[in-house]
């Protein structure tokens, strides 16, 4: 894990205890202090595990004495009624930490899910998925991460790290042209993508140098002849489908030889894995 990510988490976590927390968990008093516990997370469904570091992370700084010993790791494929981790320690650091630990390790298993099924939806093509920056708020390197241990890709971070120049940004300028011209004149080492809506405007985009073009919408004749006119280039682009894509398209879309396909449902749209956690007191 790099060190924006480690930061990113530990901010997370941070920000996550204190809105569920306050000042302090009324209910864990119910137990005694000195009671001890063990608890036991499992899936109800099949998916991809993902956000390991979160739920040590948050016991940690509930009780630096809760031990988590994982039964799978980030990535991997689990079943239904498989055991996640074990979690011993404090009866009471388990309890608070339950719900918080919970949230983010099905959400971010929700997405890994996620981008695993669109990654094996195209395997074999050549193709490869992208995230976009339709995010959870607060989790977008959380969840850009877990499109990775699900096999996909990631887009931009955000906006400082790649320039995608949009049809409001080509209205503001004037033209792709202009767009392009003002992005190359910003000395910024980052790719320089175009969004098109028409093989027209794609021509444009490689008269203008563009390093990528984003296909929004095109149908999928129009793919292919993006593709084919891509190919007959001296200095190809990077040729990105996006647009409306489900599970039931993309593989047809992949088919028509772009190179990635974006797909803002991986991380928008996430749906949590169904977990479950069974604590027991320790004698």
């Amino acid at each position: 894990m790099d060190a924006t990510l480690a930061e990113c988490l530990r901010t997370t976590v941070a920000a996550a205890l204190a809105e569920d927390l306050g000042p302090g968990d009324l209910t864990a008093q119910l137990v005694p202090a000195a009671a001890r516990g063990r608890a036991r997370v499992i899936t109800r469904e099949a998916g991809v595990l993902c956000g390991s570091a979160w739920v040590d992370a948050v016991f940690a700084a509930l009780d630096p004495g809760v031990r988590v010993a994982w039964h799978a790791a980030d990535g991997d494929a689990v079943a239904p009624g498989q055991l996640l981790l074990v979690a011993e320690g404090p009866a009471r650091a388990l309890l608070t930490g339950e719900r918080t630990a919970l949230n983010f390790l099905q959400t971010l298993s929700g997405t890994a899910t996620a981008a695993r099924r669109y990654a094996a939806a195209i395997a074999g093509t050549g193709c490869r998925i992208l995230d976009t920056r339709k995010t959870l708020p607060g989790l977008r390197l959380a969840q850009k991460y877990a499109v990775r241990c699900g096999g996909g890709r990631n887009h931009r971070l955000g906006l400082y790290d790649g320039i995608l120049i949009k049809e409001n940004h080509i209205a503001a300028a004037g033209s792709i042209a202009a767009a392009v011209g003002a992005a190359r004149r910003l000395g910024a080492a980052v790719p320089v993508e175009v969004e098109v809506e028409t093989l027209a405007e794609l021509d444009e985009a490689f008269a203008a140098g563009a390093d990528l073009a984003l296909l929004d919408e095109f149908s999928l004749e129009d793919l292919r002849t993006a593709v084919a006119r891509n190919r007959a280039r001296t200095r190809p682009l990077g040729l990105e489908a996006s647009g409306g894509i489900d599970l039931e398209t993309i593989g047809a879309i992949a088919a028509t030889g772009v190179d990635f396909v974006s797909v803002g449902a991986i991380t928008k749209h996430v749906r949590a894995l169904d977990l479950s956690l069974r604590l027991e007191l320790l004698a």
